[in-house]
């Protein structure tokens, strides 16, 4: 298993990290982490720091992780990036979209 979820321990902040390849192969596990947050206004924080690749398809689930969880005001922040995923995520503008750290 490549993807962690784990919460805060004040319960603020739901944080996915993400092992290893961002890619296709884990397009259901990574829908299947945040899917069962329901209402809770927590943080929700994508933490890259074992990660050493991402491709279209990891940034099409950002997105659609985006959108999923717009009904709740909750704040999305993408942290401890590469320099190279740093550089993708400039790239395709998601600062505007995402808090990134």
């Amino acid at each position: 298993m490549n993807l962690y979820t784990e919460y805060s321990s004040d319960r603020q902040q739901f944080i996915i990290r993400v092992k290893g390849k961002f890619d296709f192969s884990m397009v259901q596990e990574f829908r299947q982490s945040y899917s069962e947050l329901g209402d809770e206004p927590v943080t929700v924080v994508v933490d890259f720091r074992e990660t050493e690749y991402i491709d279209s398809a990891a940034l099409g689930m950002l997105l659609n992780m985006r959108k999923s969880l717009s009904g709740n005001p909750r704040t999305i922040q993408l942290i401890n990036c590469r320099p190279e995923i740093r550089k993708i995520l400039d790239i395709s503008r998601f600062d505007k979209l995402f808090q990134i750290d």
